[in-house]
């Protein structure tokens, strides 16, 4: 022993620890590892491979096995290391021990691993297994209880928390998560309650929409025939960002959302919200009280304006007098309300665009509205 210490004043242990890696040199013994890793490497990591065997000995009874595999399961999970500890409860699992609370255990803890994972469904799963080995396990009632939760089925949530209670009355967390289930309850039923009757006074209010047209005599363009779809075309029309639906007023009027076209221009205008007495003359010298910017003759002045629509069908277009109501224009023969909103198209009056355009198309100048 002197002459083995003696060498070393003049030489270095080699592999011995410094103050650079000493840290690192003590993480390699199982003994003083502040974390196991996740796999297991024999050939880098012999001690702790043998350490495993002998943790789960395939000749140790199924019991023995899944407990060791239940301590290893929430050693990660004190860890945070979930995904971990389930696999290591999954393995428990798998030994298919006798031990009905033991399984419950296993089952309740994957629940709990589960559930900080977001695994609401898998976590619900593995608290109804725990209940069936052991139907009073408190734990795996608790845990079910908040999944119902979590997934916002608020009355098994309740249900389950019933359960709990009967098994421990004073069970504060049980008690806790009740009242919120109720409450949720509660708020989901009455927001329930108010969808259902918001929907019916839609349905209403469709109903009596397609009625006023009917007794007026305004047709939908369908191109599907079914009411359904009927309906869905006149509910609602969007323009260029802006919401505009047909509504019945006070005075029991019906008030449209009216698209404009100036196909000189290539430019539109949407009226969100226009009166079936209404004239076109008022809306339009309303809009032409100063000429629009694209407007660089100066010619769209209220009074030389004429207005159209096209029977899509015949492909004739029909013109419309200015001083006609909206809804006598809308009571002729040949038009139709396309996509939720009736149009027109404005051009001004002899202008050469005017005579070109329709030189290309056929017009019904008699009758005009």
């Amino acid at each position: 022993m002197d002459e083995f210490m003696e060498k070393f004043k003049t030489q270095k242990y080699k592999g011995a620890f410094n103050e650079e890696c000493w840290e690192k040199e003590f993480e390699k013994i199982p003994m003083f590892m502040k974390k196991a890793p996740s796999e297991i490497d024999p050939t880098k990591a012999p001690e702790l491979a043998c350490l495993q065997s002998i943790l789960f000995d395939s000749e140790k009874p199924p019991e023995e096995q899944a407990k060791s595999y239940k301590n290893e399961g929430n050693e990660y999970f004190k860890e945070k290391a979930y995904k971990e500890a389930i696999v290591s409860y999954t393995e428990g699992i798998k030994k298919n021990c006798k031990d009905a609370e033991l399984n419950a255990i296993l089952y309740t803890n994957r629940a709990a691993a589960q559930f900080y994972l977001g695994n609401y469904r898998s976590a619900l799963n593995d608290a109804t297994a725990a209940r069936k080995q052991k139907p009073d396990h408190l734990k795996a009632v608790i845990r079910g209880a908040l999944c119902f939760l979590e997934i916002k089925n608020y009355s098994e949530a309740v249900k389950w928390c019933d359960d709990g209670l009967q098994i421990s009355p004073t069970e504060k967390k049980l008690l806790e998560t009740r009242a919120k289930a109720d409450k949720l309850l509660r708020i989901a039923e009455r927001d329930i309650r108010k969808k259902k009757q918001d929907e019916k006074k839609k349905q209403v209010e469709k109903e009596s929409l397609l009625n006023a047209m009917k007794d007026r005599g305004i047709r939908i363009y369908q191109q599907f025939p079914s009411e359904a779809e009927e309906q869905e075309e006149v509910a609602a029309f969007s323009f260029d960002g802006v919401s505009a639906e047909v509504f019945l007023d006070e005075n029991g009027h019906l008030n449209w959302p009216v698209l404009l076209f100036y196909p000189e221009h290539g430019q539109t205008d949407f009226i969100s919200s226009f009166n079936e007495e209404s004239r076109f003359i008022d809306h339009l010298n309303e809009m032409f009280g100063e000429l629009p910017p694209w407007d660089t003759e100066q010619k769209y002045y209220a009074h030389h304006l004429e207005i159209y629509f096209e029977d899509e069908e015949s492909q004739f277009y029909y013109q419309v007098n200015p001083e006609t109501t909206l809804l006598k224009a809308m009571q002729h023969k040949r038009f139709r309300v396309k996509a939720g909103t009736p149009s027109f198209l404005i051009f001004v009056k002899k202008s050469p665009f005017c005579k070109d355009y329709f030189s290309k198309r056929k017009v019904c100048n008699l009758p005009s509205v």
